[in-house]
């Protein structure tokens, strides 16, 4: 048997050196994602508004309820006041500023040119990242979404209006409604890594999630196949926001999952690239 030589050796330490085992790297980042102080705020933005809008509908419903007709008792959607647009907005609006966040202030700070030179492996970097923001807020989202559904389906209980999570649509909301955060998340991450730099990808961020959909017009078949592609406007269809369902141009459900599908698996692959093209 032949001897290795001392070069050799000191070059297959270097090289154990500067590989780090992918649970390290989640480990690192997880550690990054809750020594941010915008991550605890935006949570508390998320289960606030979530929660909070939700009861508010229902209480509005449960308190109108004796002056409602027995048409309008008949058409009402109890899955509506469990995800009320208004105040899922705010939730929208944490979700896609954390995942910007998370990425843009790093480059900021300049800790990911620290970060390359202990892993210069990019791509494994950017995937723990990803792994770490989406899990994250998939929890959290599924959280937000049970509280309010809960929450408002309780208040209605005493009229005898609530729907059931069993129901097809109130648990297909529910499960649009848990995966959006994750969406906007690494829609947030995919711009920010773009842009590098957090206030003007906030603002991307949220001109994208909140802003663009009001920018094309329903009514037009070209202009609504724009609108339906969009992140937001697929979840509500997917919740069966009044507003939306008597669009004529009305994006199907199989669509708008796919449009939930796609944003994010393209957010990612953008910042992959990025990331990995681009000097810090």
């Amino acid at each position: 048997m032949s001897t290795r030589t001392e070069p050799a050796a000191r070059a297959d330490r270097h090289t154990g050196a500067a590989t780090a085992r992918f649970r390290d790297l989640l480990a690192a980042e997880w550690i990054k994602l809750w020594s941010l102080r915008s991550t605890y705020g935006s949570l508390a933005l998320i289960a606030v508004s979530a929660v909070l809008f939700s009861a508010r509908a229902a209480l509005a419903d449960h308190r109108n309820w004796p002056g409602y007709s027995a048409e309008r008792r008949a058409a009402f959607d109890p899955v509506n006041d469990a995800f009320p647009t208004e105040g899922w907005l705010f939730v929208i609006l944490a979700a896609g500023a954390l995942g910007t966040v998370m990425i843009a202030g790093e480059y900021a700070s300049g800790q990911f040119r620290t970060t390359f030179l202990a892993v210069p492996d990019r791509r494994a970097v950017l995937t723990a990242k990803v792994v770490v923001l989406a899990a994250v807020m998939l929890v959290v989202g599924v959280v937000a979404a049970a509280a309010s559904f809960w929450v408002s389906q309780a208040i209605l209980a005493d009229r005898h209006a609530g729907a059931s999570i069993g129901e097809p649509q109130a648990l297909r909301a529910a499960a649009a409604s848990a995966l959006l955060l994750p969406v906007c998340a690494l829609i947030g991450l995919g711009v920010g890594a773009l842009v590098r730099h957090t206030a003007p990808a906030i603002v991307i961020t949220t001109t994208l999630l909140l802003l663009a959909p009001l920018a094309f017009d329903i009514n037009n078949r070209w202009t609504a196949a724009i609108h339906n592609a969009l992140p937001v406007p697929a979840w509500e269809r997917l919740v069966g926001n009044p507003w939306v369902l008597p669009n004529h141009y009305v994006a199907t459900v199989a669509g708008s999952w796919a449009v939930f599908a796609v944003w994010p698996l393209v957010a990612a692959l953008v910042a992959a690239v990025v990331v990995h093209r681009r000097e810090p």
